[in-house]
């Protein structure tokens, strides 16, 4: 470890918020998307659109973020590779994840009929309608697949060597010309879920030009050069498939939680699933702001790990945890004060306001359980310790499938306890390998290892 000052927690606190105000910004930019989206359709006449669409969102949630271990992966690797000063390293990081975006992405499309004919079959939509429009939706949105994966790359990338301002300008721009998209095809044009679709598909390829633009710039400034060895011999690729594969898992362990929620709901309705959908959507506005902090724990203990540098690395940690949990206490009562009004910007259809008002205490406490599980993922992708964050995922799912088998007579109030339980585990089983390896491995302690 280098002999160094511990630094003051002050310090670190300006640092964790120069990293993560541009990915809180643009992640804004996110839900306001799905805000628009959930607007957009569930201003139509029917309840099916928006349940349509909510499957579709569903179906991409495997087939796209279950990929990415490419994004966390990238990130971690490259944090480490920053701390050290090695450059070429974060040249060939680079190259070997784009490959894989672009090539998984191919793969995708190419299997889209059989992918999204049995996504579908799992979701299994309460009505025909709401299948042949969720179908409409998945058939356009999949051909952004290569341009998806391959930000994701971009993005792990350029949060691992901290230019969170890229990423901001990145995700900006598919998002915002998506959200605009959104209006001029849907309202303006009259195409529907398939126009939806359409906004994103747009977005996504224009995002990866700019991104390509911008890696061509800071290439740049780097020292090294292009080596196509790092792609063309196995062993070259075995920390890169070591990361990778337990985030993949536990990304897809996720997904699965995520999925079978919206499945459980849509088979008690079109009007439950609606109503789910909308808190969802409020959900994912606090995780993406979390997401912001979990991403500076990403850059910053990545960095200090790459050092050895455990001191560094603990004042990360408090700083992000500080952010954090101001985030999530500021969504609680947000949510637990205004929470009717934010159901009613989103839909006016009466049945779907009432369904959701009477699931929103649920929605109350979750961030409070869930700030520990977003922080310490970034903790350890920051230090590619990703065989925990597998672990703890399926530890999670072997409490929330039961939970949800013995509550089924509380229909939809038994499947969101189920999802609260999962995230608790989540959270409590990552907390306690945390401290474990906090006496054990990241510290300078004698007689740990490292």
């Amino acid at each position: 470890m280098p002999d160094t000052p511990a630094p003051a927690l002050r310090q670190r606190l300006a640092d964790v918020w120069r990293l993560s105000w541009p990915i809180i910004l643009s992640n804004a930019s996110v839900p306001l998307l799905g805000l628009v989206d959930t607007a957009v359709v569930g201003h139509l006449p029917d309840a099916r659109y928006l349940a349509a669409v909510t499957l579709g969102a569903t179906l991409f949630s495997f087939l796209f973020w279950g990929f990415g271990f490419l994004r966390m992966g990238t990130t971690g690797l490259t944090s480490q590779a920053f701390g050290r000063d090695d450059h070429q390293r974060m040249r060939d990081l680079l190259s070997q994840a784009l490959v894989i975006g672009l090539a998984l992405g191919a793969i995708i499309i190419a299997l889209s009929t059989q992918l999204i004919d049995f996504g579908l079959w799992l979701l299994n939509p309460e009505s025909a309608r709401t299948a042949e429009l969720a179908h409409h939706y998945a058939a356009v949105r999949i051909l952004s697949a290569p341009a998806v994966l391959m930000n994701y790359a971009i993005i792990g990338w350029f949060l691992g060597r901290q230019n969170a301002r890229e990423t901001l300008l990145l995700l900006l721009i598919s998002n915002l010309i998506n959200i605009v998209l959104d209006l001029l095809f849907v309202v303006g044009l009259g195409w529907g879920v398939r126009g939806v679709a359409a906004a994103s598909l747009v977005g996504d390829y224009t995002a990866l030009v700019v991104g390509a633009a911008l890696v061509r710039r800071t290439l740049k400034t780097l020292d090294g050069h292009f080596d196509s060895t790092p792609l063309r011999r196995l062993s070259a690729w075995s920390e890169m498939f070591r990361v990778n594969r337990h985030l993949f898992v536990r990304t897809l362990g996720l997904l699965f939680a995520m999925a079978f929620f919206t499945a459980q709901g849509a088979r008690m309705g079109d009007q439950v699933l609606a109503a789910n959908a909308i808190l969802m959507q409020l959900v994912m506005m606090v995780s993406y702001g979390l997401d912001g902090f979990a991403n500076a724990a990403e850059a910053l203990t990545g960095r200090a790990a790459g050092r050895r540098d455990w001191r560094d690395f603990a004042v990360s940690v408090r700083a992000c945890t500080l952010f954090s949990l101001l985030t999530a206490v500021a969504a609680a009562l947000a949510f637990a004060l205004f929470g009717p009004w934010l159901i009613a910007r989103l839909t006016d259809i009466e049945a779907v306001r009432t369904l959701a008002n009477a699931y929103l205490g649920w929605l109350a406490i979750m961030p409070l359980i869930a700030v520990w599980s977003y922080l310490l993922d970034g903790v350890f992708i920051g230090t590619t310790d990703t065989r925990a964050m597998r672990d703890t995922i399926l530890l999670a799912l072997a409490f929330y499938l039961p939970t949800w088998w013995l509550t089924r007579s509380l229909d939809n109030h038994g499947l969101w306890l189920a999802f609260t339980v999962f995230t608790l585990v989540r959270s409590a089983s990552l907390g306690a390998v945390y401290l474990a390896r906090r006496r054990r491995r990241w510290t300078d302690r004698p007689g740990t290892t490292g």
